[in-house]
């Protein structure tokens, strides 16, 4: 057992040395992984035997031809700096479910790093931390991230059914043309063709009740982009029609808010009380409404009626429960 784990650990290693860096020889190979050039020879063999494109000539030595493998990245200390942080925040802790991979593919990286380096890059993470909105745990909807992801490499019509919160139950069976799958500040989505509404929807990945693919295919519309398709939305649902929001933040809370892009069209008009106006264009009114609830008391909707109503109605509900 372990003769046939030390040899399975040599083949492993001289691939990753021949794609890491051209001009081994098979004397220099050996000298590296402390056996004789007799051994290396046949392990270039067994490695070509294994459909491994491994060549050797007299100015590249041995080398892998193509993209077997994708080829080594060269990365500034500050480059993978920033990569091991942003693994270590959005895949390790959960922060976006099913991208544990990414994590995986950076500890390969940081295992190529010089050892000074390798542990600079440990000492520096120590010194930071990144906290991410809290998201749901992926745990109990995998097998619907992997069907609707297979079903957009397949363009397989899925047959599902869905809990709509909107109706209160769930819907009927309906088939379904996803067109992207993205990840939205605290949970994943899958935009597409609803065939029983008639329309685009867009819809959360832990609310399907079930999930199957079909050997019926289907085509992306070539118009189809997702930026496009979300437009001004407040955060990811699109309403109907666009409203030009005006709201007023009072001092020093309007200090806090002006510290973030909460909108592509958002702009802000400073009055001398330090107060400010916000505005922007949005797409539907049932997302930022609740943006607006959270604020408090320190935001006032100037326009338009209509969401000014719904806010007032909506925090009247909220104080009768205190009352």
């Amino acid at each position: 057992m372990s003769m046939k784990y030390t040899r399975v650990h040599r083949l492993l290693e001289i691939i990753s040395l021949v794609q890491a860096q051209i001009g081994w020889t098979a004397k220099s190979l050996a000298q590296q992984c402390e056996t004789t050039e007799r051994n290396i020879y046949r392990d270039i063999a067994q490695i070509k035997e294994a459909g491994i494109p491994i060549q050797h000539d007299r100015v590249k030595g041995y080398h892998i031809n193509g993209a077997f493998f994708m080829p080594p990245v060269r990365l500034t200390f500050e480059e993978a700096l920033a990569i091991a942080a942003l693994c270590e925040a959005m895949a390790d802790n959960g922060s976006i479910p099913f991208i544990r991979p990414a994590s995986m593919a950076m500890n390969k990286i940081v295992s190529q790093l010089p050892f000074d380096a390798r542990e600079e890059l440990t000492e520096r993470l120590q010194t930071m931390e990144l906290r991410t909105t809290a998201t749901m745990d992926g745990e109990g909807y995998e097998d619907v991230y992997d069907k609707v992801q297979n079903a957009l490499l397949s363009r397989s019509v899925l047959k599902c059914k869905y809990d709509s919160t909107s109706s209160g139950a769930s819907d009927e069976t309906f088939m379904f043309h996803p067109f992207a799958l993205f990840f939205g500040t605290r949970a994943w989505y899958v935009v597409g063709f609803h065939e029983t509404r008639d329309a685009i929807r867009t819809l959360k990945l832990n609310r399907f009740d079930a999930i199957e693919p079909t050997n019926q295919s289907y085509e992306v519309p070539h118009e189809f982009n997702l930026d496009k398709h979300l437009g001004n939305a407040w955060n990811m649902i699109r309403g109907d029609v666009d409203y030009d929001i005006e709201l007023r933040f009072e001092s020093p809370f309007s200090q806090t808010v002006s510290d973030t892009r909460w909108h592509s069209t958002q702009e802000i008009k400073w009055h001398e009380d330090d107060s400010c106006t916000f505005t922007c264009t949005v797409s539907g009114l049932d997302e930022i409404v609740w943006w607006i609830l959270s604020m408090g008391p320190s935001c006032k909707v100037i326009q338009p009626a209509e969401l000014a109503t719904r806010v007032a109605k909506l925090a009247s509900k909220t104080a009768k429960l205190y009352s």
